[in-house]
């Protein structure tokens, strides 16, 4: 069945999955559904301890058996250790079949890949891959389907009841005897625990694992005691100092700059630019020097942030250290500076539920003027992939992307013309995860092209001294460079599904053919 961009959806697939396709942003708008409860174990008794020896014990005292559903949260990145010190005692016991719920999952949790081909693990659920277990999903490695939501998305359907929690594993830098839970405090602070919320809220079981236990109240708690079945205290609960790995990190390369020059110039002209606005970027280098360059412009002209919102890193905290931002509102960090700002009375935890669920009475990313994102791929449809690259490898994650690009007033992507030798924007993007009516700008290093649809920002740009051009001009000038690159040899079998925020199917990944595959 063809969907809203324009994608076929196997029938097969919607009825294992039960799903629809995706209808367009607002179909779901006013939807009303009853959210699910989770089997809770009540302690009266003042004298018994929650604290457990070890995580083999706590799978046994959390009942752990075949077919399983086990969460996790990734504020740690990749520094975490929870996922794999988990999953490898749940293969010592010779338990099968088990889903992993995961926020995200990268390139430290390439020891479970094992697990995967044994059938340890059968199905995943995630934000999106990296590394090796991208590779083996797209392999065909994986019994079942790997399904990929955005964050907000994954609060939506653990909320419905869509997944079911058997047992919520959350890595706490401190935590004390009765289950308090804090993202600060600890030898490992990751800063926010905002993945985690939905799962305390919702897992039947909930276990927190700490390398700090402190004493009791850890208040203000960021995840409470009333929500914790069990503490177990590890050595360690990963590496604080690898949160800042991989994405997040500021650039020196001139073309990256000149595009975040691009991106700042458009900001600076455009409506929603006044005292007051809102403001959210991601962690790719050219995000993070528009943060940057923003800055000094707001200071030029006086103007002051309302709240920015992330995934925040050192230059969005910097706007609250001078003063530039009234507060910040925090679903995870990127950096160590960003974890040491939590402790500022005006930077806000908010849960990824407050953040990005489509299906709560009003989420953050509903008030943002303006997102900045990065993708992989963007086609003349304004259609963004985010998660498969040119090989069709899963090798990336929806994270808010298809959240925040829905909710912004304008939301502008900001992607290299060429990734390397292969055209960045192009006719029809291997995979869609956030569609074009939610892309309002694009910015390139070879020009900027706005959405046909936002005519208001097309009229408000004229006379602006910017190298605009149409999306197709874009997409010529790439391939007339590269050529126009070949489609990616898919086989049949679908291996993974990317849901739209709203739970509707927007595309489908089928498996690599084993001759695109390389160990």
């Amino acid at each position: 069945m063809i969907n809203a961009v324009g994608r076929n959806i196997p029938e097969e697939i919607l009825n294992i999955t039960g799903k629809e396709v995706f209808k367009g942003n607002h179909y779901r708008d006013g939807y009303t559904y009853k959210k699910n409860g989770p089997e809770t174990k009540c302690v009266i008794n003042n004298s018994e301890s929650k604290l457990v020896e070890n995580i083999r014990e706590v799978l046994v005292k959390c009942g752990i058996r075949d077919g399983m559903t086990l969460s996790f949260h990734h504020h740690f990145r990749e520094g975490d250790y929870i996922i794999n010190m988990v999953m490898e005692e749940v293969y010592k016991m010779g338990i099968k079949d088990i889903t992993i719920c995961a926020s995200s999952l990268g390139k430290a949790h390439d020891p479970i890949v094992p697990y995967i081909e044994e059938g340890v693990i059968t199905e995943i659920q995630s934000s999106g891959v990296r590394g090796k277990i991208g590779e083996a999903i797209s392999a065909g490695k994986l019994k079942g389907l790997a399904i990929m939501r955005s964050h907000g998305g994954r609060v939506r359907a653990i909320e419905s009841g869509e997944t079911k929690i058997d047992i919520a594993f959350i890595g706490t830098p401190t935590c004390d005897d009765y289950g308090n839970c804090r993202g600060i405090g600890g030898k490992n602070d990751c800063g926010v625990l905002s993945y985690a919320v939905v799962d305390a809220d919702y897992a039947d079981k909930v276990v927190a694992i700490t390398d700090c236990l402190v004493p009791f109240p850890n208040f203000p708690a960021h995840i409470s005691m009333t929500k914790v079945d069990y503490v177990v205290v590890v050595d360690e609960i990963g590496d604080s100092k690898k949160i800042a790995t991989g994405a997040a990190k500021p650039t020196t390369d001139m073309r990256k700059l000149m595009m975040a020059e691009y991106c700042t110039q458009f900001v600076t002209h455009a409506p929603y630019f006044k005292d007051g606005f809102s403001y959210q970027t991601g962690v790719g280098g050219a995000s993070i020097a528009s943060t940057i360059s923003l800055a000094k412009i707001m200071k030029e002209k006086n103007i002051r942030m309302r709240f920015g919102v992330g995934g925040l890193t050192k230059p969005m905290c910097d706007l609250l250290v001078n003063g530039q931002v009234d507060c910040l509102l925090d679903t995870q960090d990127f950096d160590l500076a960003a974890v040491e700002s939590v402790k500022d009375l005006k930077h806000f935890r908010i849960s990824a539920g407050e953040y990005a669920n489509p299906f709560n009475k009003g989420a953050v990313v509903n008030k943002l003027d303006f997102v900045i994102l990065a993708a992989l791929e963007v086609d003349v449809n304004f259609n963004c992939n985010v998660v498969v690259d040119s090989n069709g490898m899963i090798t990336g994650a929806q994270g808010g992307h298809p959240d925040t690009a829905a909710g912004a007033k304008c939301s502008i992507v900001i992607v290299p013309l060429l990734q390397g030798r292969t055209p960045a924007v192009c006719s029809e993007v291997t995979t869609v995860t956030t569609p074009g009516e939610s892309i309002d700008v694009v910015v390139t290093d070879y020009g900027i092209a706005i959405n046909p649809q936002r005519k208001d920002l097309i009229a408000c740009m004229k006379g602006v001294d910017l190298p605009f051009k149409t999306i197709e001009q874009l997409r010529d000038i790439a391939y007339s460079i590269a050529g126009e690159p070949q489609k990616v040899s898919f086989g049949d079998r679908v291996v993974g599904v990317i849901e739209s925020r709203d739970g509707t199917i927007m595309d489908v990944v089928r498996q690599v053919k084993p001759f695109e595959f390389s160990e």
